[in-house]
């Protein structure tokens, strides 16, 4: 069964107490993927997340490979391409299993596709936070111990994207034409653990 929780004080520390609870039954270290739309507020959940549970953030938009270019591909094409999975799956089996994981991340300043010049060395805990659009894709399922979906208004979204990138052109609109497949079509609401949204509005 799905559980939906609201992001308020309540819903956080419910979350916290059921990724613990989970970490308990494994005699490893727990992946938990934390995904949802470009601004749904991921990286600030995967970070308070990290601070009460001690755990490593793992960032899915180091490892972008979707190019620098507009494209007039479809959305599911999109899906596949935006992040290489394929070089995630040694850095999330080294996490899992205790050990060190090194990649090279995308170099996001440059945005002329290249990789970054250092490596990117991420040290074991008990808790892995992999947070990102398509962390809960099917091709990493096996890597993955919990499946967080987060959601916001498109509202909040749209207010949080302008803030972080200054605008939204056709570059960033046709990434978010992908997420809606993916989340229809590649991982709908039933396929996670655990669904968190907006508090409800005061009267």
């Amino acid at each position: 069964m799905v559980r939906s929780l609201h992001l308020d004080a309540k819903g956080t520390a419910a979350l916290i107490a059921f990724i613990r609870e989970r970490r308990r039954e494994l005699a490893r270290p727990c992946v938990v993927a934390l995904d949802g739309r470009s601004g749904a507020g991921k990286s600030t959940l995967a970070a308070n997340i990290a601070e009460a549970l001690g755990a490593v953030v793992l960032d899915s938009d180091d490892f972008f490979a979707g190019g620098v270019a507009v494209r007039s591909d479809a959305p599911q094409d999109r899906v596949r391409d935006c992040i290489d999975w394929k070089r995630q799956r040694p850095v999330l089996e080294a996490l899992r299993a205790g050990r060190e994981a090194s990649y090279v991340a995308f170099d996001w300043d440059a945005f002329d596709g290249r990789l970054d010049t250092e490596p990117t060395i991420v040290e074991p805990r008990s808790v892995v936070l992999f947070a990102g659009v398509y962390t809960a894709r099917p091709e990493l399922s096996d890597l993955v111990d919990v499946r967080l979906l987060l959601q916001a208004s498109e509202a909040t979204r749209v207010a949080r994207v302008l803030a972080r990138e200054g605008g939204i052109g056709a570059w960033e609109r046709q990434w978010h034409e992908a997420e809606e497949w993916y989340f229809t079509h590649v991982v709908p609401q039933h396929a996670f653990d655990a669904i968190l949204g907006e508090p409800p509005k005061a009267d």
